[in-house]
């Protein structure tokens, strides 16, 4: 793919949790093709060496670690790995997470935990950590996956919409602590016809309550992600961008 120089990514390295299957695997493709190396992180390492495979055809380099984005030990190991490997994060993408549906009044304690370990735990830990590195350096840009259950009514998921709400709050607030050289912004997706929309009834892959009728394709998530890590955005920060097909 010939480089366009407001997504032109050579040189760049780019991080990205859950990036062995849906958005994620996207996103890592799309950086991929626009020239820069990538680090692909998620629970499964064969499903990370998967994609790193597709990645290396490119001519690029690539990285697969195996870890938990929600245990700080992990999001530790991953930040090691990936400077000892490229010496360098230039873009992180937080897009590691999990929507579990469950009445409120029958929700564990260890499942809230998971929740808000993987949604927002984790990412705080990954941003501060990486983030603290770029502003150190030459700087960098973050982007987080949030979701628009954090600013609408999602009734039976109330832990993951309380997690990306602080994702959101962490969002604006790294935006400052870390500027002027480092920029953080948010990504507000809605619904996608990932694999998790596999449990969905059949009528819910096909509409959607927006505006466009429909849920999203994965690959539409990519022009936002790619607006975001561009140094073309270079006055974008603190944004919670949404992508979601005109939500009401």
């Amino acid at each position: 793919m010939a480089p366009d120089p407001l997504f032109d990514f050579t040189g760049k390295v780019v991080l990205v949790t859950g990036g062995s299957r849906g958005l994620g695997q996207r996103m890592v493709m799309a950086f991929a093709e626009r020239g820069a190396d990538v680090i692909i992180a998620s629970r499964k390492l064969e499903n990370c060496e998967a994609v790193a495979d597709e990645v290396r055809a490119l001519g690029r380099r690539a990285l697969a670690v195996g870890m938990h984005a929600g245990r700080w030990a992990d999001c530790d190991a991953l930040v090691e790995a990936a400077y000892g490997e490229f010496g360098k994060v230039d873009v992180l993408v937080n897009n590691a997470g999990m929507s579990p549906a469950c009445p409120s009044h029958e929700l564990t304690e260890a499942l809230f935990d998971s929740v808000l370990n993987l949604n927002f735990k984790g990412p705080f830990r990954l941003a501060s950590q990486i983030g603290h590195r770029m502003a150190e350096g030459t700087g960098g840009a973050i982007i987080n996956i949030s979701s628009i259950a954090a600013i609408r009514a999602a009734p039976g998921v109330v832990p993951y919409s309380g997690a990306k709400a602080a994702l959101n709050a962490m969002t604006v607030s790294l935006a400052r602590e870390y500027a002027p050289t480092v920029r953080v912004n948010s990504i507000v997706a809605g619904a996608f016809l990932t694999d998790i929309a596999e449990a969905w009834a059949p009528e819910q892959r096909e509409v959607q309550p927006v505006a466009l009728g429909r849920p999203g394709r994965p690959e539409e998530i990519v022009t936002a992600a790619l607006m975001l890590a561009s140094s073309a955005s270079s006055y974008t920060t603190g944004v919670l961008l949404q992508v979601d097909g005109g939500c009401r």
